[in-house]
């Protein structure tokens, strides 16, 4: 069963992990820290962080599967041709594949914190649209995460080089982003959802330029 945007929202954080399919190329897992550090008798956040990673890739390809990084720090699945995109974020782990294309993801807990380095990673028209609205800055915060990691490559700038279309906050949506780079331009559809006091944001597809 293929996962629609409204589905993952409905489905989303209901047992300590949870994998969506969300078409035939794209699959989401979701593991709670929290419940797998006590079925595991873990203490050590790196320890809980690291385990839980390789659980829940093995999780999503049904099998044994090694996460390595590249020099750039962008994980990819030991002899496997894969795209992954990871992010964690306090008791929330997030894992995307994509077997075609290059992918990204982020969570994101939903904090007032935003408020004090929105003009580090918004341009200026990002931050007229979202002005003080908490939950929407988190989404482009969310966003221009998600396509660092798509790119994967180091000397990106946030405001620069990064960029997400205005839109209307609601509790799940979709996106254009784009990154403007010398050697990349390219537009994605990225989708998000709110739950649980979380934001996720995850690549669909790429969206040809005009």
């Amino acid at each position: 069963m293929f996962v629609t945007l409204k589905l993952l929202h409905c489905l989303i954080f209901l047992r300590m992990v949870e994998v969506f399919n969300i078409n035939e190329d794209i699959c989401i897992g979701l593991l709670h820290l929290k419940f797998y550090a006590i079925e595991q008798n873990l203490m050590s956040k790196r320890e809980i962080e690291l385990k839980g990673k390789c659980y829940l890739i093995n999780q999503l390809l049904k099998r044994e599967a090694k996460i390595i990084y590249d020099e750039n720090g962008k994980p990819y699945v030991e002899n496997e041709k894969i795209n992954i995109s990871i992010s964690h974020s306090h008791d929330k782990l997030v894992i995307i594949v994509n077997r075609k294309d290059a992918t990204g993801i982020d969570i994101e807990l939903v904090r007032n914190k935003v408020l004090n380095i929105k003009h580090k990673f918004l341009s200026i028209n990002e931050s007229e649209d979202a002005e003080n609205d908490i939950e929407k800055l988190m989404i482009y915060w969310a966003a221009k995460e998600t396509l660092y990691k798509i790119y994967g490559l180091k000397e990106v700038n946030f405001i620069e080089h990064l960029f997400v279309k205005p839109f209307t906050k609601c509790n799940l949506g979709k996106l254009i982003g784009e990154i403007n780079l010398p050697n990349l331009k390219e537009n994605f559809q990225l989708n998000y959802v709110f739950a649980d006091g979380y934001v996720l944001v995850y690549v669909l597809n790429k969206i040809n330029r005009c």
